[in-house]
Parts: C-alpha cells; structure tokens; sequence
C-alpha cells in the first residue's frame, strides 16, 4: 500500500544508507582515482627536441600476417621528428605480402630492419620468442614497444615519449587509444579499453604500477635480461607487456607517458569472438599478478553492481510503499551518471579516444557482465590459456 507519510521507515533509511554509501565510493573512484591523470596531465615532461638530449632508440614491432596494416603505419613510424633511432619488425609467420612489404620499405628507410619466426616453432609463446629476438638484435638499450597494427598520433611519438625518461626510469607506460567505430561493439571495446587504461595509468602515477599495454610500452633493454626475459611466463598466451611490467615494475623505476602527442592508437576488434579472445588471454595472466591493485579495481566494479541493486530495491520500495524513494533513487542515479560522463568526457579527451558518453549506462552494464563471464569461461577452460593448447599465435 503507497503511503505519504514520513519520516521513512527502518528498512527504507537502510535502502537509502546502502546506496548512499555505495554511491560515494563511486564518487571516489572517479573524482579521485579515475581523475588523476587529468590532475597530473599539467605537469607532464615536455618532448625532446634537442636531438643531443635525446637517447637512442630501439623500436621493436610485432607482426603476424599484417602487410595492410604495414603498408599503412610503418611510414609514421619511419617518419618521427627523432634523431638516432631505429625499427625492428618481428614477422611471426608470413602466410601473406608483409615479407614483400618489409623489403620495400628496407630499401627506402636504412634504419628499418626485420626478421621473421619460422611458422613451424610451435610449444612456445611464438610472440614472447618473436619479441625477445627483437630485443637481442636491438642496438641501443632504450626499447620502445608497438603493435603492427598502432601507429602514432603524432610525429613526435617518440620525441614526447622520451622526454618522460631519467636516470633512474626503466619502464614507461604509455596509453594506445582504440578508434571508435559504429557499432556497440566498437563502443563497448573503447569504452572498456579506457577504463583499463585509466587504471594502469593512475595507479603507476601514485606510485603503484601494476600493468602496462604493448601498444605503447618502453623498457630498458638491461631490465629484460636483468629479469631472465619472459622467462616467468613462457607457457603463457600472453603475458609479454602487462605481466612483465607487473613483475619487474616498481615505485622508482616506472613512470608514465600520456601527453597528446605520446598517444599510439589502433582500429579494435572486428568481432565479439576476436575481442573475447583477447580478454581470456589477458585474464590468464591477470591471475598471475601480484600486488592488490587488481583487486582494487575489481572492487570499484562490485561497488557499481551493488549500487545498481541498491537502486532497483529503492524503485521497489517506492512503487509498493513510498513514491519518495523513487525520487531518492532518481536524484542519486542522475547525480552519478553525470558525474561519470563529465570524467568520462575528461579522460577520452586527455587520451585522444573518441566519446562513448551517451551509451554509458549500457557500456557499464554490458562491461560487467562480459567480465564475468571471461572469468566464469577461463575457469571453465583454463587450459586454453597455455599455449600449446591455446594456438601457436
């Protein structure tokens, strides 16, 4: 029976402290934690335009069957406003054009470089192997990372890069935007690409680096060998950038890179099975991380969920009982929606990722329950987390 009278009963100032309580932890994790790239952003390094500054360079470019995505990005990794510097692609496996690719541009470009992976190794991380020749044949000690299928945003990638570079850093961590497409899917893949780059990139900024994204990572070649290479996770899928950097990455030795013109960006998955391919391989390594900033991230989620559960009972209790809870309910879940499209808007800006603003309520919902559901399927399926089970990719 709906009632108007009031004060509210026990059981609806317990609805209402619920979900106030989990709508303020939201309120911290986006303001306070998901912000603070925003806040540190003013004080970022400025590039390295004095090529005497600037140190030598390593670029180290994975690559499997990709001659389009050659053709079409290897010119803005040839052409960086840097001065001594060189490319190395690794051809895991050519089955297409990349070879004739590769010797068209070695001609035109004398600091490009290649090799390949026979397409017969098998019962090895093929790209761990493909990435640790690269690493040996590299020059200098300064590596920087990137997919055959990112390119950077600007010229000046590695000059702006560079500049974040001192005396004491072995790891850089950089952010590689996803374009945004039509579609849902390519919605749900930036938006989700976002979030998990937010939270690498804030938690490293406190002093807490725990991951990192091979799109756009750099390492000390003397860190990789001090650290017996990929050693630790040679039976893994993948594991070559995040995993590494959770165990070598440390308070003093990390910094990270994410002015405008230090950004790589890539197209995402053509379809759901690609993009869940990828998420189960970076679920088997994320059960391999230590340090409890995963776990605090994972909390950030559950908080989400429980104030979404707290809403729906307020809505319940309001159209059985109290219409005054639906009110509450409405001025809570409106007050943190804007709040979260406001840094949404914010950080998609400051990483050069196309907004997804207007889908959030939908993207959040859907992120979550395709993230259980890659826990529930690995659990289910953990051995095709491995390698010689998962695919000799």
């Amino acid at each position: 029976m709906i009632r108007f009278d009031y004060p509210f009963t026990v059981r609806e100032i317990v609805l209402l402290s619920v979900a106030g309580a989990f709508f303020l932890v939201q309120l911290y994790y986006y303001l306070i934690i998901y912000m603070r790239p925003a806040r540190y952003a003013k004080h970022a390094p400025k590039a390295l335009n004095d090529y005497a500054q600037q140190p030598s360079i390593s670029v180290i470019v994975y690559a499997r069957n990709e001659n389009g995505n050659l053709e079409k990005n290897l010119p803005i990794l040839l052409n960086q406003n840097y001065g001594q510097y060189e490319v190395i692609v690794i051809n895991d496996g050519f089955t297409d054009e990349s070879d004739t690719v590769l010797l068209r541009f070695e001609k035109e470009y004398p600091n490009l470089y290649h090799t390949f992976i026979p397409e017969e190794s098998k019962y090895l991380s093929r790209r761990k192997l493909s990435l640790t020749l690269g690493i040996k044949a590299a020059k200098y000690d300064t590596l920087f990372f990137i997919e055959a299928s990112c390119r950077p945003m600007s010229a000046d990638w590695l000059a702006t890069m560079a500049g974040n570079y001192d005396e004491d850093t072995m790891i850089l961590l950089g952010f590689c935007a996803y374009t945004t497409n039509k579609g849902l899917l390519h919605k749900l893949i930036s938006y989700d690409n976002l979030l998990s780059g937010v939270q690498y990139i804030s938690s490293a900024l406190s002093g807490h680096p725990y991951s990192g994204n091979g799109g756009n990572l750099s390492y000390r070649k003397q860190l990789f060998f001090a650290n017996k290479g990929f050693s630790h996770s040679l039976s893994l899928h993948a594991g070559d950038d995040d995993l590494f950097v959770n165990q070598t990455a440390t308070r003093t030795n990390t910094r990270v890179g994410y002015s405008p013109a230090g950004i790589t960006e890539m197209e995402p998955a053509e379809c759901y099975a690609a993009w869940k391919d990828i998420k189960i391989a970076r679920a088997s390594t994320q059960s391999h991380y230590r340090g409890w900033q995963l776990a605090f991230y994972r909390t950030e989620t559950i908080s989400a969920v429980m104030f979404l559960l707290s809403i729906a009972a307020m809505i319940a209790d309001g159209l059985l009982y109290n219409p005054f809870m639906i009110a509450a309910a409405a001025l809570m879940y409106i007050a943190l929606y804007a709040t979260k499209v406001n840094v949404t808007n914010k950080l998609s800006l400051l990483l050069r990722q196309k907004k997804t603003s207007g889908w959030l309520p939908f993207l959040e919902i859907i992120r979550i329950i395709i993230n259980v559901y890659i826990r529930i399927y690995r659990a289910f399926k953990g051995k095709r987390d491995y390698t010689f089970t998962f695919g000799n990719k």
